[in-house]
């Protein structure tokens, strides 16, 4: 059963349109734009939309572990201005507190309100539902000084 399923999947095309579509720069109807994830060394990580010119900010996997229970988080203002290295909010744990800086310039959108309620959120998922704000880049090419995954994990893994 597996062998005709794997043979069907070989054999099906796709329309001409589709196939040509992407490549000369049109949109390929149900196609998902380019979403980039990039992190810094205080432990921020932004994935940024390039349709809508947003990124999410949240804090990574290794930074929750590092602080334990998270008991609290502050969040920065909706409409806020900010730029790069501006402290836009806060966590406290049962072991720390720690300082989010913004990863890129640009005005926040949107604050994850479940926070208030949920902090614990951040421990669960720091990085899908645990996000802190949602950033509308001013200038979309900080993402380009920002770090990739690998080269994060080189900054504690050392």
């Amino acid at each position: 059963m597996f062998s005709a399923i794997r043979q069907a999947a070989r054999t099906r095309t796709m329309p001409l349109t589709a196939r040509t579509g992407a490549s000369n720069g049109m949109r390929v109807p149900g196609c998902r734009t380019i979403v980039t994830k990039k992190y810094t060394e205080e432990h921020e990580v932004i994935a940024f939309d390039d349709e809508t010119g947003l990124g999410a900010v949240s804090i990574t996997d290794h930074a929750q572990e590092s602080l334990g229970d998270v008991v609290f988080v502050e969040l920065p203002a909706v409409g806020s201005k900010i730029s790069k290295g501006d402290q836009i909010g806060a966590v406290e744990s049962v072991k720390a507190a720690s300082d989010i800086y913004a990863p890129v310039s640009g005005t926040v959108t949107e604050v994850n309100e479940l926070l208030n309620s949920e902090p614990g959120l951040l421990n669960r998922s720091p990085e899908d539902k645990g996000w802190l704000c949602k950033i509308k880049l001013s200038a979309p090419e900080e993402m380009n000084k920002l770090l990739t995954l690998e080269s994060y994990k080189a900054t504690w893994e050392a």
